[in-house]
């Protein structure tokens, strides 16, 4: 289990070490129902069964590195840590104002098979603050273990920019936390793969069903005053998309990190340019009607086992 000491740094301003001792722990119970649906709003097809057929594992003696065994796409890991990682306080923030709150990076480790379904339990704490000047920067770390055995599945990084949140002193830039910091600049040649994939009018509609019911993404109103023409796609939905990507282009990955630097509007055109470094895939995200880079700083570390739960 991590050492949640650890995160304790002298340049940390009181507020911030006095945050950092808060874990908050919410549970998470899933059913191949949950993967099916994770799995579809990240653009998973009915012809792709071994993402939508939770009975195809069933018909067949299970082997671990079969390509049609029923899976979790592994992004799904964002998932069930969510309702703890949105859930941490940001009050201790100078002016802090939720409608300011941005999300700006996520990286997702994945420790091992991913159950099809479970019972889990996620710790989450803050891991860095930064101050900005003007804007608070804060990394809140999430662990996802299975409730019975204990056994660490995901860790999750989270990094928010808060507007207007800034001033309260200390650390003012971050520390290398290796894959999750990393750069990942992409090479100055053409792309080893090229993806690209249409979503649809009502994908924000159904992805938000897996646990991000923020209304931003389904009233145009909401979106509206965020100064958005329409609703627009979860950061995490195009993340899941650019991850399922990676995943038929190079294989399967144990991690994966991204940096939001755009928006999709549901209904536009994903293209993921992706370049293989090693066992690293660099990759970009753009949307390609406005060509605009959405998913940036992204990169994925491949393994050579295909990590797969039997049902």
């Amino acid at each position: 289990m991590t050492n949640f000491s650890s995160f304790a740094d002298p340049e940390d301003a009181p507020s911030v070490a006095e945050a950092k001792k808060e874990i908050l722990e919410t549970e998470y119970s899933y059913t191949e129902r949950d993967i099916i649906l994770y799995n579809l709003g990240v653009g998973a097809t009915a012809n792709e069964l071994k993402w939508t057929y939770e009975v195809v594992s069933q018909t067949k003696i299970y082997e671990p590195n079969r390509d049609d065994e029923f899976a979790a796409i592994p992004t799904f890991g964002v998932i069930p840590q969510f309702s703890a990682s949105s859930a941490l306080p940001f009050d201790w923030l100078p002016n802090f104002n939720p409608a300011k709150l941005l999300h700006g990076e996520q990286f997702l480790s994945i420790k091992g098979p991913i159950p099809t379904s479970g019972d889990l339990v996620s710790s989450a704490r803050v891991l860095e603050a930064l101050d900005k000047g003007k804007a608070a920067a804060v990394t809140t770390i999430v662990e996802t273990r299975d409730k019975h055995s204990g056994q660490l599945v995901f860790e999750n990084q989270s990094t928010v920019y808060i507007r207007g949140s800034g001033g309260f002193g200390g650390r003012r830039t971050g520390t290398d936390r290796g894959p999750a910091t990393a750069p990942n600049d992409p090479p100055q040649r053409a792309p080893d793969a090229i993806s690209e994939e249409r979503t649809h009018s009502s994908q924000a509609a159904l992805y938000r069903l897996s646990g991000d019911m923020n209304p931003l993404h389904i009233l145009p109103e909401f979106a509206a005053i965020g100064g958005f023409d329409k609703p627009i796609l979860h950061g995490l939905c195009s993340m899941g998309i650019a991850g399922k990507h990676v995943l038929q282009a190079f294989g399967p990955f144990e991690d994966i990190k991204v940096r939001f630097a755009g928006v999709v509007y549901p209904g536009e055109t994903l293209v993921t340019e992706m370049w293989k470094e090693g066992s690293k895939v660099i990759f970009l995200s753009k949307v390609k009607e406005r060509d605009t880079i959405i998913l940036a700083s992204a990169g994925a570390s491949l393994i050579e086992k295909c990590y797969k739960a039997k049902l």
